[in-house]
């Protein structure tokens, strides 16, 4: 069986290029339709209603371009929204903290493990709850990292500044001795150099690795798989004067090629 519709991804801003990248490598061969919600990013510093309302709302705009399942790239609404997207929506939705939650407990030696993420995302306690549920003895460190965003957004991934702030969020995982961080945020891949430097000879766990393999097997175990010789890419973001969306080839790598609309959060 053969299905050419595309995968639909949806994230808080432009960080879950980084998702689709890993998705382009694994599945050369699909159809990806994106939308980021440039307009109203942050959303990790949202409550949990506002963050269950915006995926609806950019879910509903995937489905309405016909796509065979939905990547919730978005750490926050993965944690936060896919009870709500999953119990809504009749195709598969698939979120990234399932895949990568087993990868990290399987590579893990001394169980312990470190997660940093957005503000939203570390008081769901999803990341937590998902570790002790395949094995109770692992020691979670959580550490809320805000200001990463802006950062790698304002192109500082390797500034003094980013490795100053990097040293100061990252030290009590550092203390603890986690040998395991998981970079739970679409942006944080573009930081692994840096948190690299600040902890040293810890594993980095990058979720949208786990999501792009995870999806491989699902594709091809419910028949869903693409062949699509020259695979279309469609970018869409809620403001295409954010100032992220110029970098669009730093989120994505390679030549970062596909179309880019803006669409009107009236129309969502």
């Amino acid at each position: 069986m053969v299905d050419n519709r595309p995968i639909g991804v949806f994230d808080s801003g432009i960080g879950g290029l980084t998702v689709v990248k890993e998705i382009t490598k694994v599945l050369p061969q699909e159809n990806i339709v994106y939308i980021g919600d440039t307009a109203r990013v942050p959303w990790g510093t949202r409550g949990k209603r506002v963050i269950i309302n915006f995926s609806l709302q950019l879910a509903n705009f995937l489905v309405k371009k016909k796509v065979k399942l939905m990547v919730v790239a978005c750490h926050t609404a993965s944690s936060v929204a896919l009870p709500a997207l999953k119990s809504k929506f009749k195709i598969p939705v698939i979120g990234v903290l399932e895949p990568a939650v087993e990868t990290t407990a399987n590579k893990s030696k001394n169980l312990r493990i470190g997660i940093i993420g957005t503000t939203a995302t570390i008081k769901s306690g999803a990341w937590e709850r998902g570790l002790k549920k395949i094995d109770p003895e692992i020691k979670v460190l959580n550490v809320a990292c805000p200001l990463f965003v802006p950062l790698v957004e304002e192109g500082l991934i390797h500034h003094s500044v980013t490795k100053t702030l990097a040293q100061e969020y990252l030290r009590p995982l550092v203390n603890q001795k986690v040998d395991t961080i998981i970079l739970a945020c679409t942006h944080y891949p573009l930081l692994k150099q840096t948190i690299k430097e600040v902890a040293k000879n810890v594993l980095l766990i990058n979720p949208g690795r786990a999501t792009a393999t995870f999806l491989k097997r699902f594709l091809k175990h419910h028949q869903l798989e693409g062949k699509n010789k020259k695979p279309e890419y469609q970018f869409y973001f809620t403001d295409t004067s954010y100032q992220a969306v110029k970098n669009l080839k730093k989120f994505l790598g390679g030549s970062g090629r596909g179309r880019i609309e803006e669409i009107s959060l009236e129309k969502l």
